[in-house]
């Protein structure tokens, strides 16, 4: 397992460095720059501005430049539109709060959606079935950019229950909405799959064995027909945790969070390439790690699997 885990590892860093290339010269591709506007800058002026950021080098010299910058001292640069400011601190700021409403959302959305593939399972055919599964259509039906404003119309402009935006250093009645918004859609997928999975394992032969001997209904569930049912729910879970990071873009915007989303946006109207590739890069490297938490959840799970 040990060695598998450092092959993973190491099999990460030409797929960043990949990543970080195709990213950069992407950018570098789009027309414009970050200094160009529709009140053009003097030749002059603009040549300096350039100078002092680098920009005026081969393109192969600045993402040299760049990709060491990382290696060797983790820093991904100064912000080109954030004045007096570097993409770290830019991270470091946002990161956070996305991380952590991010993280509710996703232990939100796998909790109920996996209760509610359960009971929709084990009740099948029947009321508790046919609600869980038109409220997984529903919240499916639903993602977080169109969410974010129909709990803004309700629960503050209608009702007036809860704040519009903000973060107030993340107290519970700013967190309430961008959870919600963030982890619905994502809800209603896990419960239609743990639902059909926990169907196909109660009709296999071994909880038809495990039902003859005698076993209570709980333990047969619980002890036998967990496991199995929660494997193709962690191969998606992964994924999910990674979508609902990114998706917090939408939800910075909505409810003005503070979150990394927003700076990300920002930076892409701006073509600030520093925000952009540092935010890329970060989401890149937590998309491997979580994947790779992924695998080593499923050989728990599956102990016939060996890596």
């Amino acid at each position: 397992m040990f060695a598998y885990i450092v092959k993973r590892l190491l099999g990460a860093i030409p797929t960043l460095l990949f990543l970080v290339v195709a990213a950069f010269f992407m950018m570098h591709l789009a027309p414009g720059g970050p200094f160009t506007s529709e009140r053009p800058l003097p030749p002059e002026v603009l040549a300096n501005i350039e100078a002092q950021y680098g920009l005026d080098q081969p393109l192969w010299k600045q993402l040299w430049d760049y990709v060491t910058g990382i290696v060797l001292h983790f820093d991904f640069g100064p912000s080109f539109r954030y004045k007096d400011r570097d993409v770290n601190d830019i991270i470091a700021q946002g990161f956070p709060i996305s991380l952590t409403y991010g993280t509710l959302s996703f232990v939100v959305a796998t909790l109920v959606g996996v209760s509610l593939g359960i009971a929709a399972a084990i009740r099948h055919n029947s009321w508790v079935d046919y609600f869980a599964v038109s409220l997984g259509i529903v919240a499916q039906a639903l993602p977080n950019f169109i969410m974010g404003p129909i709990l803004i119309l309700t629960f503050t402009l209608w009702l007036g229950l809860l704040p519009g935006g903000g973060w107030n250093g993340g107290q519970w009645e700013y967190l309430i909405m961008p959870v919600i918004a963030l982890s619905t859609s994502y809800m209603g997928n896990i419960a239609r799959l743990t639902r059909s999975s926990m169907l196909e394992v109660m009709n296999s032969n071994f909880i038809r064995t495990a039902r003859a001997k005698g076993l209570p209904a709980r333990s047969v569930i619980w002890r036998h027909a967990m496991k199995p049912t929660l494997l193709p729910v962690i191969s998606y879970l992964g994924p999910v945790f990674v979508y609902v990071l990114t998706g917090s873009v939408f939800v910075d915007l909505y409810f003005s969070t503070g979150g990394l989303g927003q700076s990300y946006v920002n930076s892409a109207l701006t073509r600030d390439y520093a925000v952009l590739l540092g935010v890329t890069i970060l989401y890149g490297a937590l998309t491997i790690l979580v994947n790779l938490l992924t695998d080593l959840a499923y050989a728990w799970f599956d102990p016939k699997i060996r890596y």
